[in-house]
C-alpha cells in the first residue's frame, strides 16, 4: 500500500511542477496577446486616420491586396531586377511545377494590371516605377 501512496504523491508532484509551468506559459502568452493587440488597435487608428486624410484630399484609397498576393511585390523588391513567374516560385519556395509557375503567371499579370508591376516584355515582371513627384508650382 505504501508503495502505490508514493507513487501516487510523485505523481502529484509532477503535475504540480506541470500545472505551474503551464501558468508560466499562460501568463507569457498572456503578455504577447495584450502587446499584439494593443499593435492592431495602433495600426487600425493608423490606417482609419490615413483613409481619412487621403478623403480629405480627395484621393481614392488603394484596394488592399488578397492573401497570396502581399508576398510578391515582395520577391521584386529583394531581387531588383525584372523576374519570370518561375524565378518568383523559386523566390517565394514554392513548387516550380506548371501549375505552380501558371497561378504565380496569374498573380503577376493582376498585379501589373494594378500597376503594382509591369511586364517590360512578355513573361518578364518587374516593379511599377512610381510617377515622379511633380514639384510644386504653387510658392506662396
Amino acid at each position: 500500500m505504501k508503495h502505490l501512496l508514493d507513487k501516487i504523491e510523485a505523481r502529484q508532484q509532477l503535475v504540480r511542477e506541470t500545472a505551474g509551468q503551464l501558468r508560466e506559459q499562460i501568463a507569457l502568452l498572456t503578455e504577447e496577446l495584450a502587446a499584439a493587440e494593443r499593435t492592431l488597435e495602433r495600426l487600425e487608428t493608423t490606417r482609419a486616420t490615413m483613409l481619412e486624410l487621403a478623403a480629405e484630399d480627395g484621393i481614392e484609397p488603394p484596394e488592399p491586396l488578397p492573401p497570396g498576393y502581399r508576398e510578391v511585390p515582395a520577391a521584386f523588391e529583394q531581387a531588383r531586377h525584372g523576374l519570370r513567374a518561375k524565378e518568383v516560385c523559386e523566390m517565394l519556395g514554392i513548387g516550380t511545377e506548371p501549375r505552380h509557375t501558371e497561378s504565380i503567371r496569374a498573380k503577376l499579370k493582376r498585379l501589373a494590371s494594378r500597376d503594382i508591376l509591369a511586364e517590360p516584355e512578355p513573361g518578364l515582371f518587374t516593379l511599377a516605377q512610381a510617377a515622379p513627384a511633380t514639384p510644386d508650382t504653387d510658392s506662396s
